[in-house]
């Protein structure tokens, strides 16, 4: 097949949303591929904004500032993908999304990098009370003293979440000398000499500096507490560049005025505010030896840009050859191309006898089935179908009426 076919729904009627800023590497892509409509803003939308603005949008582009909420997919009828522009998709209703069979798909591995060095970086300036002295020297003091000052080298790194991020900074870690310790759910095969530890008390108790790197979940919420902090080594420092919900930052206040923690970096808060400039506010200002930073663990030139073609690559694979890798929703396929043939995309609940129905009905039409492609997930079943491209049209129409048919459409 001739992989420069066009799809069947023209590509200038495509309406493609970019919000926050996202990368000019993802307009360049849509629009290398042929697509003009690509419209960019430098902001996130409230709830209210979105249903006005996504009525008419095929695909959505959003971080992690844009929320996606029931609402806004019930108001997206011609919605297709969206497609998060960073690692998380926790500011989407996955749920909503896979009941109406918007494919859903991010970016987990391409700011890993920038995190991991930005990491290793705030553990030397922390470790050597970088902070202290940059305020003194800014403020006309002179502090050159050596005490309560240390190298990383032989010193314990305690990684939290050992994923693509949390192994990342084990290597690098390693290559400065460290000791690399790590705490997970799961069993996970160690990078390099790191070793893996049964408990958080386990571990921190041996800890000199502690990463954490684990998702916003119920069980992580506020993981880091007035009582786990009991079991930190007297002097460790803790550094949060994974999600704002982890950490009882009241908590890590007291443990860091009573000396408990040496010092403490963090990137991610409970509430962010909504754009630059805006006022923030948090327990941790104006504590010493504490660096805040407004959420920019991935924010790289590199990252944004690599983020920008992993996510464009997988919404246009979705949209022009119905490759569903990647998606969080829609279940994933991924699908050769067959000569001389139509394919249609078919999104269905997943319940006993749809695949049967696709089939019979299809077959009553003498409509044959000259490739077919089907994944399920709990909620929803997905059938990618090429078929006669003379009967294509006469295809889509019979399988519109399908029951529990959730979308469906001519791909070319």
């Amino acid at each position: 097949m001739d992989q420069e076919k066009s799809t069947s729904y023209p590509k200038e009627k495509i309406n493609i949303l970019l919000l926050e800023n996202i990368s000019d590497a993802a307009v360049a892509e849509f629009k290398e591929a042929g697509y003009a409509s690509v419209r960019k803003l430098t902001g996130a939308l409230s709830e209210e904004d979105l249903i006005r603005e996504v009525k008419d949008v095929h695909l959505l582009g959003i971080r992690s500032k844009s929320h996606i909420t029931k609402p806004v997919l019930e108001a997206a009828k011609k919605l297709q993908a969206i497609g998060c522009f960073c690692i998380g998709t926790n500011q989407v209703d996955l749920q909503t999304a896979t009941e109406h069979g918007v494919a859903v798909f991010n970016a987990p591995y391409s700011n890993t990098r920038s995190v991991a060095e930005l990491v290793i970086g705030l553990s030397i300036m922390l470790i050597r009370r970088i902070p202290d002295k940059n305020i003194a020297a800014h403020d006309g003091i002179w502090m050159k003293e050596s005490k309560g000052s240390y190298e990383l080298r032989g010193k314990t790194l305690a990684i939290v979440g050992y994923g693509n991020i949390g192994s990342q900074v084990s290597v690098l870690a390693e290559a400065m000398g460290m000791n690399v310790l790590y705490y997970d759910v799961e069993t996970k095969l160690p990078l390099g000499n790191a070793v893996q530890q049964k408990s958080l008390k386990e571990l921190f108790s041996q800890a000199d500096i502690i990463s954490l790197h684990v998702p916003s979940t119920d069980t992580t919420k506020n993981m880091i507490n007035k009582q786990t902090l009991k079991h930190v080594k007297k002097g460790a420092i803790l550094i949060n560049y994974a999600r704002g919900e982890v950490v009882d930052l009241d908590a890590l206040k007291e443990v860091l005025e009573k000396g408990q923690l040496s010092g403490a970096a963090i990137d991610v808060f409970p509430v962010e505010p909504e754009k630059n400039g805006a006022a923030f506010s948090t327990p941790l200002q104006k504590l010493p030896n504490v660096i805040l930073t407004p959420h920019i663990g991935g924010s790289t030139e590199e990252a944004q840009h690599n983020i920008g073609l992993d996510v464009t690559s997988k919404m246009l694979n979705y949209l022009e050859k119905g490759a569903s890798f990647g998606s969080h929703t829609v279940p994933a396929i991924s699908v050769p191309a067959i000569e001389k043939t139509h394919r249609i995309l078919h999104i269905h609940q997943n319940v006993p006898g749809v695949l049967s129905e696709i089939n019979t009905t299809l077959s009553k039409k003498k409509i044959n089935i000259l490739g077919q492609y089907l994944k399920t997930n709990e909620e929803i079943g997905y059938v990618v179908l090429d078929v006669d491209s003379m009967l294509s049209q006469e295809a889509l129409a019979l399988l519109k009426e399908v029951k529990h048919t959730i979308k469906t459409r001519l791909l070319y």
